[in-house]
């Protein structure tokens, strides 16, 4: 009786360490959301403020959701601004009013829906190229990555000839109006958690992140998974300069600028590992919130953007410490 009373009691203890290890990232965010609601004198708490964080992040949580995915295959993609900047661009372009100094003279006013499919397409093609490079011809991520980022970035500037381009139809904007922007992150979110967890493509993601070795031994095509990643990743671009371009009603060649640093922060600190095969679309989605609170916290206490990047680099640098402290004790 004493022996399986002593076994008993063991399993029964809650592990408060694990507790804190698995959802330290939400104490976090929440300690921020207090902390800047106390210096800010609680304009922060104010409930459209806090409306407003979500709204504006979600097109880097957004991207953050295919971010994720390379990083666990050791991988990155430094592109995703420049891509939505182009496929901005293109939306724009398809969703102007008719009438004079318009970007495509003389064109009929076409249906919503094809200047979203055009934007999709340009992202999907982007990444396709970056996909091709990094599956086909061996070349390492960071550096196709780079590369693409210049070039998307001077197509996009070559398309708009450098200049923004306005009078886009009050239909398109309502992509941006609201919460809506909201519920496209929520959406895209459940679709990733649904890829990574029930589907193939998701395991091979993850067995390519743990063992690059075993899982092609195992009969996984590496360049098959990395193709499509990054294909995905310009997809998800492509949904960010959507909403970018309909939040604001114009599209410009400059939108995503370092945006890259975002997203990335937001991945990092939410849990995904640069040494492979760890990430979660909830972490993320905590990641980018904190970068949310992070921006729109400072911007209230009239921190200047500068000090701003200077802010979530280190917090980078520090997110990867710690992760390179915790492969050490596995």
């Amino acid at each position: 009786m004493s022996d399986t009373a002593s076994i008993s009691h063991p399993s029964a203890r809650f592990d408060w360490g694990n507790f804190l290890r698995t959802y330290s990232i939400l104490f976090i965010l929440l300690g921020m959301v207090i902390l800047f609601g106390i210096i800010t004198g609680g304009r922060f708490l104010q409930p459209t403020n806090l409306l407003n964080v979500v709204v504006q992040v979600a097109p880097i949580g957004i991207i953050g959701l295919g971010m994720m995915a390379a990083i666990i295959t050791k991988g990155i993609d430094l592109s995703v601004g420049s891509t939505a900047a182009l496929a901005a661009v293109v939306a724009a372009s398809l969703a102007q009013v008719p009438g004079e100094g318009t970007f495509f003279a003389g064109l009929p006013r076409l249906p919503i829906f094809v200047s979203v499919i055009a934007a999709l397409l340009v992202g999907t093609l982007v990444g396709g190229v970056v996909g091709s490079l990094v599956a086909i011809f061996r070349i390492p991520p960071f550096v196709a990555t780079l590369g693409m980022m210049t070039a998307a970035r001077g197509a996009a500037n070559l398309y708009s000839d450098g200049r923004p381009i306005s009078n886009v139809a009050w239909k398109f904007n309502l992509i941006g109006a609201g919460i809506t922007p909201i519920f496209i992150l929520v959406l895209a979110a459940v679709i990733m958690w649904f890829v990574l967890n029930r589907t193939r493509f998701g395991r091979h993601i993850y067995a390519i992140g743990g063992n690059e070795m075993a899982a092609k031994v195992s009969g996984i095509s590496v360049p098959k998974t990395q193709f499509k990643i990054y294909a995905l990743i310009g997809l998800l671009a492509g949904v960010a300069g959507i909403i970018l371009t309909a939040r604001t009603g114009a599209g410009a060649p400059t939108y995503g600028l370092v945006m890259e640093l975002d997203v990335i922060t937001a991945a990092v600190i939410g849990g995904t590992s640069f040494s492979g095969g760890i990430g979660t679309v909830w972490g993320v989605m905590a990641g980018t919130m904190i970068i949310g609170v992070i921006n729109n916290g400072l911007s209230l206490m009239g921190v200047s953007t500068y000090w701003q990047w200077v802010v979530k680099g280190a917090i980078i640098v520090v997110a990867i410490i710690i992760d390179e402290r915790k492969n050490r004790r596995r």
